[in-house]
């Protein structure tokens, strides 16, 4: 999974992805001090994995990652290249989901480049540009297709498509609110538009109101209704305080959390709303050589998931040999499982669940 991180500059974008990735980047009171992208790898923690990881002592264990790709801060007319927002957006072009980031704080120390903090005028600026650039892309795509039309008559359909695309990203709305079926959105797969994806929103507010829900935050409580109608996923974060988190270690950051009256750190929350967004799963595979997670789009059949391991998997594949997690994690071990009857063999239609501990047989 790969999510690209946007916003305002000084909104705590960069504060946000070293405290997710320990990345390191550049984190400064002024526009644009990021001017290439930051790109972090982040290993999805998974309570699982590591209980398979004490039942088989791995030679190897392979967490889930996400890649987070922090771009420059942008600003009005960044489609126009202002601030060199038409190569900052290039950088987000190809990731899965965006995770755009929103000042929902006040701090006089701290710069709005607009003077004040709003977070919906902040999340319009944003969603603009990101739809001013993909008027453009449109555009050409649109010049290309009447092009070959002179001898192909069969992209009447792609045409239209596109142009009511154009009508649409004209009249300020996200590619996203555009009705297409499935062949329509095949149209599309070369032509990555940025409003199509899907988005989380950070809102990024003080130390002192995330300990709950900041429904007292006039900001907070404006972006969540905007999320809402957009069916668009949001959660609140501080970022600061999640730089400061992610220089714990395991146990003190268990106590750190407890203090604060938080659950989960803001990466743990950010994970879970991108998997539910995209439509994301894991399946777990182990033994003596490694314990792995795979993520796949929630539907996919069995031998689809082998596929992910391998394509010979796929194309060979005859059952695959399931144990719910739940089952392994309450009775301790695959022989008390057996012995239970919920050692299960299931054939090409099953759906793979969230948590499945699988073995592929295959033959090609």
């Amino acid at each position: 999974m790969k999510l690209g991180i946007v916003g305002l500059p000084n909104v705590g974008k960069s504060t946000l992805f070293n405290a997710l990735t320990g990345g390191g980047a550049e984190s400064a009171n002024y526009p644009f001090c990021t001017i290439e992208p930051n790109v972090g790898v982040v290993a999805v923690p998974d309570s699982r994995l590591d209980f398979l990881a004490k039942m088989y002592s791995p030679e190897k264990y392979t967490p889930a990652v996400i890649e987070f790709v922090d771009i420059a801060g942008l600003v009005k007319g960044a489609s126009q290249g202002e601030g060199l927002g038409n190569k900052f957006l290039s950088h987000i072009r190809e990731v899965d989901a965006i995770v755009h980031v929103v000042r929902c704080f006040e701090d006089d120390n701290i710069i709005h480049v607009d003077g004040n903090v709003n977070s919906i005028r902040d999340l319009e600026t944003i969603n603009l540009e990101l739809i001013f650039s993909d008027i453009e892309m449109v555009e050409r795509r649109i010049d290309r297709v009447k092009k070959a039309m002179k001898g192909d008559k069969t992209l009447a359909s792609e045409l239209a498509l596109f142009e009511r695309l154009h009508a649409a990203l004209s009249d300020g709305k996200s590619a996203r609110e555009v009705e297409m079926d499935e062949t329509e959105r095949e149209y599309l797969h070369d032509t990555p538009l940025l409003s199509m994806k899907p988005v989380i929103y950070v809102a990024n507010v003080s130390e002192d109101e995330i300990e709950s829900e900041p429904v007292n935050n006039r900001n907070y409580a404006a972006l969540k209704e905007q999320a809402e109608r957009e069916h668009s996923q949001i959660i609140a974060v501080c970022a600061q305080l999640e730089a400061e988190i992610a220089e714990l270690d395991g146990e003190e950051k268990a106590m750190f959390l407890e203090d604060l009256g938080i659950a989960e750190s803001g990466l743990d929350r950010l994970i879970k709303a991108s998997y539910s967004l995209l439509g994301l799963i894991s399946y777990l595979t182990g033994g003596p050589q490694e314990v792995r997670a795979w993520t796949i789009t929630r539907g996919t059949k069995a031998p689809g998931a082998a596929g992910k391991i391998h394509s010979d998997f796929e194309r060979g594949f005859i059952r695959a040999e399931i144990v719910a997690f739940e089952d392994l994690e309450r009775l301790g071990s695959m022989n008390a499982v057996r012995e239970a009857g919920l050692y299960r063999s299931e054939g090409k239609d099953y759906v793979m669940k969230d948590g499945d501990v699988v073995l592929f047989r295959f033959n090609v």
